[in-house]
């Protein structure tokens, strides 16, 4: 097949958002080309296949909107859809819509440079696309940290990334198992793991809030209910708060007897959801105190939940309010330390020292291990877009212009770098969001947005520095409302050494920055200049 060397657009990944922004460039009529640095599609779905890797939004919301056949012609089959299946859905609307055939695979953008009138990305297969128009849709956990541990190229044993993981899968059956990290891959994986392992070492860091996901086969009927009226459904979500169904809460805690609140928690833990817990009380990601009670609560259980005391107690999260870190779902983590073969190595008080021929090293001991498990976690948000060598005009590296922390307008664009946008990037709801409500949404924008300049005879869009630095500030101080800096987590950038300290979410709302989004479009793009000729 020949693809234009000089095509209108280029999109950098072929995910949820890849796939669906090509879908949308058909519709304009224009030319692109699409690069993909995995073998296959899916992005997150495609890399993440550890044990146990599953999403933590419902499969009838993490799902697309944009094709109402698509939506009644699917069934899940869980309530929170795994990989495989999630993997399995990203394929067969590729399939459906055709997809496939455009995108570039095993294919890695390695830079992009405005020349003063185009986009020159160059690939790691040594070729340069002229483009007028460039979209990244690379993800905002898709690029693994560093790793920070001393000799971890010594042991003798295979070493395993939960962020790429062997697609073959692994048998763990027999063997000495170290985990290290218990994020969300990890909560996801240690139970898996621990089933099939002759003995399991867990070493943590930090202790997460881990809330029981209670996940079930999808009963039938309540897919077809579902189905029957997804356009409500859809509405609700897109104006919602995190792009998730469920009522904004009213009440608060602090003005709720201790009676009520054990009802509200329990019930909230008993539903299994994030929503559920996060919607019994309004001041929980506000106030400290209020926050504390619900902290209290998920440690009580861990208690309740755990046999050995002092396990229980590394386990039970004491360092960061509740929902400043990613919480995670799980199912039977906190059982999974009762067994004789599992044990948890607490690194704030033995931290790890290196890595050697047999296992890992704490300032206590030596666990000699067979296999090594990392789930250490991403360079979230601004890290894949960083990997590439982005320059701008007068040969702007986005690397210094991010220098003190991603600067944006509205998530979506950045100043000094016309005709670049930014799908789900730092500056808008993403990682606080349902993903793919939020992908959606910045990809309907920018499709209109190209569409105008099409229509108006426009060659460049870039934000103006005045707008990006004023949206900047409305990201800070949306967030200085919140518990949000009250934890070192991968929202702040916080698990990179080196990396700026700033809240990278827009914490305001998949609704209210709908609406902000839409009010720039409809009065012609305040905040953006727009120029008929390249300059």
């Amino acid at each position: 097949m020949t693809r234009p060397s000089s095509p209108d657009v280029v999109v950098v990944g072929a995910g949820l958002a890849g796939l669906y922004q090509m879908h949308r460039l058909r519709g304009l009529g224009l030319s692109y080309r699409v690069f993909e640095a995995g073998s296959g599609i899916g992005g997150t779905w495609y890399w993440n296949r550890y044990p146990g890797a599953r999403c933590d939004v419902e499969s009838l919301e993490y799902s697309y909107s944009f094709s109402e056949e698509l939506e009644q012609e699917w069934e899940w089959t869980e309530r929170y859809p795994a990989q495989p299946e999630i993997l399995r859905y990203i394929e067969h609307v590729a399939d459906r819509f055709d997809l496939r055939r455009d995108v570039e695979l095993d294919t890695r953008v390695t830079s992009a440079v405005w020349d003063g009138e185009r986009w020159q990305v160059i690939t790691d297969r040594g070729e340069t696309v002229s483009a007028r128009f460039c979209i990244f849709a690379t993800g905002c956990l898709s690029r693994p940290k560093d790793l920070e541990i001393a000799g971890l190229d010594s042991f003798e044993g295979p070493v395993y990334s939960t962020a790429r993981w062997p697609h073959e899968g692994v048998d763990f059956t027999g063997r000495r198992v170290a985990v290290i990290g218990t994020g969300s891959s990890g909560v996801q994986s240690i139970p898996v793991i621990a089933a099939q392992a002759a003995a399991l070492t867990v070493f943590q860091r930090t202790a997460n809030y881990v809330l029981p996901a209670r996940n079930a086969p999808l009963a039938s009927e309540v897919q077809q209910a579902r189905k029957a009226d997804y356009r409500t459904y859809r509405t609700r979500a897109r104006h919602s708060m995190a792009g998730l169904l469920g009522a904004v809460p009213q009440a608060r805690a602090l003005e709720a007897t201790p009676e009520e609140r054990e009802t509200a928690f329990e019930g909230a833990w008993q539903k299994g959801s994030l929503t559920s817990f996060r919607g019994t009380y309004a001041d929980i990601p506000l106030d400290l105190a209020a926050n504390g009670l619900a902290a209290e609560f998920i440690r009580s259980k861990i208690r309740s939940l755990v046999r050995d005391p002092e396990t229980a107690e590394a386990l039970a999260p004491s360092d960061h309010p509740f929902g400043t870190k990613r919480p995670c779902l799980d199912t039977g983590y906190f059982e999974t330390y009762n067994a004789d073969h599992v044990r948890l190595v607490d690194l704030r008080k033995t931290p790890i020292t290196d890595v050697t021929e047999q296992g890992v090293r704490t300032t206590d001991e030596l666990v000699e291990v067979d296999d090594i498990v990392l789930a250490t976690g991403f360079d979230a948000m601004t890290g894949a877009l960083l990997t590439i060598d982005i320059r701008g005009r007068d040969g702007l590296g986005l690397g210094d212009a991010w220098a003190d922390g991603p600067r944006t307008y509205l998530g979506l664009a950045v100043a000094g770098f016309p005709n670049l946008f930014t799908i789900t990037g730092p500056g808008s709801p993403s990682v606080l969001s349902n993903m793919i409500v939020s992908i959606e949404q910045h990809i309907d924008w920018i499709t209109d947005c190209l569409a105008r300049l099409e229509a108006d005879g426009l060659a460049t869009i870039e934000p103006t520095a005045e707008a990006q630095e004023r949206w900047v500030a409305h990201v800070a101080e949306a967030a200085d409302m919140t518990l949000m800096k009250h934890a070192n987590s991968w929202y702040l950038g916080a698990n990179v050494p080196g990396k700026p300290r700033v809240v990278m979410p827009y914490v305001g709302g998949v609704g209210p920055y709908r609406e902000i989004c839409d009010k720039v479009a409809a009065e012609g793009y305040p905040g953006f200049a727009l120029e008929t000729e390249t300059a």
